[in-house]
C-alpha cells in the first residue's frame, strides 16, 4: 500500500511503524472473512482493511470525524485477521497507533470519557474490583431481569492449602482474577501440589496493564510492567521456574512488554530475558503432564478457544489436548475462530455489537448440547457465563475435578 505521511510523523518511531504496517498490506480482502463486526454488519469500514484505510485517511491527512471513531472503536482487538493475512499485516499494532493518534483529533464523548475514567480507577485495583464484585452479588436480587443477567457469580474456592515443595514456580493473580476465579486458581495450586510444585503469590504484583494499555493510558500500562519485571526478575533468581497465567489476555500483554517498555533499554532488556519464562499455565502443563492422569475423565466438554490464546499466543490446541489426555470428549463449536464479544472493556462501550456476538457464541457452543463449556480467559468467562444455559468454567477447574490430584509427586525429570 502506497503512503504519504506527513515528515514530521514518518520520522518519528510510531511513524516509521505505522508506515511499514501500511506497506505490507496488499489489499486481499482476505481477512474481511475472518472478521466478526465485518460479518454480522458488512460494511467494509467495519472490517480490517477498511480500518486500515481509515487509519492510512487519518495519519496522511491529521485529520478524523466521529465517522473514523465509530468504526475503530468497534473493532475488538481480536487479532482474528493477522491469523488469515498472507501478508503478515501486524494490524493490532496499527490500530493501536491509530487509535492513540484518534485521541486528539476526535474525542470521546462526555458519557465515553467518564466510563473510561471510571474503568480505570477501579479495575486494575484488586481490592476494588472485588469489592465491586461483591456488591454485584448483594443487589442481585433487586435488580431487573436483564441486568441479573449480566452479573457474574464467582465460584468460591473450598480452602486447599498444598503442601510444601522445593520446586516452586509463581502463579501470576493479575486484577480481576483473584475475585472472579477463586475457584480456578484453587484448582490450578491443587495440580501444582500434585505434580510436587508450590504456587506462588508475590507480594506487591501490579495488573498487567492490558486495560491501561488498551485504553490510552500507557503511562500507567509501563509503571505496572516496570514493577512486575522487577519482581519476576528477583523470583526467578531466588529459583521460580516460570511466571504462570491462567488468563490468556494476561499473558498475551505482558509479552508485549518488549513493545510497551521499547523506549526504555534497560527494562526492554529485562523483559526479553523474563518472557522467556512467561507461560500460559495449559502450556507449562503440557510439558508436565503425568503418564498417570491419562483417560480417568468421562464427559463432554465444548471448548471455547479466547481469541487472546487462539490469535495472540497461537496456543489454542493445548486445553483440548489436555482434556482428551484426561478422558474428555472435547467438542470445537462451529465458527470457533470468531470473538464471543467480550473484549476487555468492549462490552460496555459497545454493548450491542457485544451481545450480539455472545448470543452467536452461545448458540454454537450449546448446540453442541455438552456438559460444561471450558475457556482460558477470565473475561470471556464472566461475559458469557451468566447468559448460558449450562455451565460455563475455567478448563483448570474441569481437569482438576478428573484427575487424581491427590497421587504422589513423579520425580522431578533430570
Amino acid at each position: 500500500m502506497e503512503t504519504r505521511l506527513p515528515e514530521d510523523f514518518r520520522r518519528s518511531s510510531e511513524g516509521q511503524e505505522a508506515e511499514r504496517i501500511l506497506r505490507s498490506c496488499v489489499h486481499c480482502g482476505f481477512c474481511t472473512a475472518t472478521c466478526p463486526t465485518y460479518g454480522v454488519l458488512g460494511d467494509e469500514l467495519d472490517g480490517p482493511r477498511g480500518r486500515i484505510y481509515l487509519i492510512k485517511q487519518m495519519l496522511e491527512q491529521g485529520r478524523a470525524g466521529a465517522q473514523t471513531r465509530e468504526h475503530l472503536d468497534r473493532c475488538l482487538l481480536c487479532r482474528s485477521c493477522e491469523t488469515t493475512c498472507p501478508s503478515g499485516v501486524e494490524y493490532h499494532r496499527l490500530l493501536e497507533i491509530g487509535r492513540k493518534r484518534l485521541e486528539g483529533l476526535a474525542p470521546l464523548p462526555l458519557q465515553q470519557r467518564l466510563l473510561r475514567g471510571l474503568l480505570l480507577r477501579a479495575v486494575p485495583m484488586r481490592h476494588r474490583i472485588g469489592t465491586l464484585l461483591r456488591l454485584g452479588r448483594w443487589v442481585a436480587p433487586l435488580l431487573p431481569a436483564a441486568l441479573r443477567h449480566k452479573l457474574y457469580r464467582p465460584r468460591p474456592g473450598s480452602g486447599f492449602r498444598a503442601r510444601p515443595h522445593a520446586r516452586r514456580v509463581v502463579l501470576f493473580q493479575g486484577c480481576v482474577e483473584p475475585a472472579a476465579l477463586p475457584a480456578a486458581r484453587e484448582a490450578a495450586l491443587r495440580l501444582l501440589d500434585a505434580l510436587g510444585v508450590r504456587g506462588d503469590s508475590l507480594a506487591g504484583e501490579q495488573c498487567c496493564g492490558a486495560l491501561e494499555h488498551h485504553l490510552q493510558a500507557e503511562h500507567r500500562a509501563r509503571h505496572r510492567a516496570r514493577r512486575n519485571l522487577d519482581l519476576w526478575r528477583r523470583a526467578l533468581d531466588e529459583g521460580a521456574e516460570a511466571i504462570l497465567g491462567l488468563s490468556s489476555a494476561c499473558v498475551l500483554e505482558i509479552h508485549e512488554y518488549p513493545d510497551l517498555l521499547r523506549d526504555e533499554p534497560e527494562y526492554l532488556a529485562l523483559a526479553q530475558r523474563v518472557l522467556s519464562r512467561v507461560q500460559p499455565f495449559e502450556v507449562w502443563l503440557e510439558g508436565h503432564w503425568p503418564v498417570h492422569w491419562g483417560g480417568i475423565a468421562r464427559g463432554r466438554v465444548a471448548w471455547h478457544p479466547p481469541c487472546t490464546l487462539q490469535h495472540g499466543l497461537r496456543a489454542a490446541s493445548v486445553v483440548p489436548n489436555l482434556l482428551r489426555r484426561a478422558g474428555f470428549e472435547v467438542l470445537l463449536p462451529a465458527d470457533s475462530h470468531l470473538c464471543c464479544g467480550a473484549a476487555g472493556t468492549y462490552s460496555l462501550f459497545q454493548p450491542a455489537m457485544s451481545e450480539r456476538l455472545r448470543e452467536d457464541k452461545l448458540a454454537a457452543l450449546q448446540a453442541l448440547e455438552p456438559e460444561v463449556v471450558a475457556s482460558a480467559n477470565v473475561g470471556c468467562l464472566m461475559h458469557l457465563e451468566p447468559a448460558a444455559a449450562i455451565p460455563v468454567r475455567h478448563w483448570v477447574e474441569v481437569l482438576a475435578e478428573a484427575v487424581p490430584p491427590d497421587r504422589p509427586a513423579p520425580p522431578r525429570p533430570a
